[in-house]
């Protein structure tokens, strides 16, 4: 988390100042912009590998104040718009850096530009924000897998569906009969019902309805919320479950019953 002001440099507008960030996930703000900010993003991790990863940014909702660039070899390409704040936006870390210039403001003091920043693997980055992944239905051997890789595993059953169309995302209120893992703590106790809940989101276009039984849910997290991965219905999931231990071709072991 970097909090860097532009107040320090109201007398030197045109100011540029750079910012490391070692981690591979966390936020920055910047605090009353003027000038422009250099964000250099230098994970913990050997070099070889800063060709396979893909950071994402979001920016918070009352992000004002600058225009982000992608920026390589001194070109410039706009990423975000000064206020554009309702999505996510991708790109290979080979692809360049980011430059954020504020925009001409009567007031600074009103304005601060914040944004969540992840890197990940292209591969796990591909499956977040592929149009036709999350519809598709997965094979038995992508469900295997994804029950020995994903962030959370449950079984449940969806109680109700709310429609973002703003947003073209589906937000899954789900039922969860039993937890097998979770990397945070999206599915907790309510205290009503003493009942395991949560939220998984999808894409709107997958078209996802309320109905009877139960399914495996897998998926990632993206920025504190749950991404729907694999989600066969929990039949058919102890039926591949079960083939694949009979042969002998299970990844991973959770028990499914």
């Amino acid at each position: 988390l970097s909090s860097p002001s532009g107040l320090t440099h109201e007398s030197h507008r045109k100011d540029v100042e750079q910012v490391y960030l070692r981690c591979s996930e966390g936020s920055i703000e910047w605090m009353y912009p003027t000038g422009a900010l250099i964000v250099n993003l230098r994970p913990n991790t050997s070099p070889a590998s800063y060709k396979h990863l893909t950071v994402c940014i979001k920016p918070f909702k009352d992000s004002a104040g600058a225009n982000i660039y992608l920026e390589k070899t001194g070109e410039l390409k706009l990423l975000v718009r000064d206020g554009d704040r309702s999505k996510v936006y991708c790109f290979g870390y080979d692809q360049g850096g980011l430059f954020i210039e504020a925009t001409p403001q009567q007031d600074i003091s009103r304005k601060i530009t914040g944004f969540q920043y992840e890197l990940m693997n292209k591969g796990i980055a591909s499956d977040l924000h592929t149009v036709s992944a999350p519809c598709r239905p997965c094979s038995d051997t992508e469900v295997l897998l994804a029950v020995c890789t994903s962030d959370f595993v449950i079984r449940g059953s969806i109680q109700d569906v709310t429609n973002k169309a703003e947003e073209q995302e589906s937000i899954i209120h789900v039922g969860v009969n039993k937890l097998y893992r979770q990397k945070s703590k999206v599915f907790q106790l309510t205290g009503e019902s003493g009942n395991w809940r949560g939220q998984i989101k999808t894409l709107l276009e997958c078209g996802v309805k309320p109905g009877d039984g139960d399914f495996l849910f897998t998926g990632r997290m993206h920025f504190g919320e749950a991404r729907l991965g694999c989600a066969p219905r929990f039949k058919d999931f102890q039926r591949m479950y079960k083939e694949a231990k009979d042969k002998g071709l299970n990844p991973c072991e959770i028990g499914p019953d």
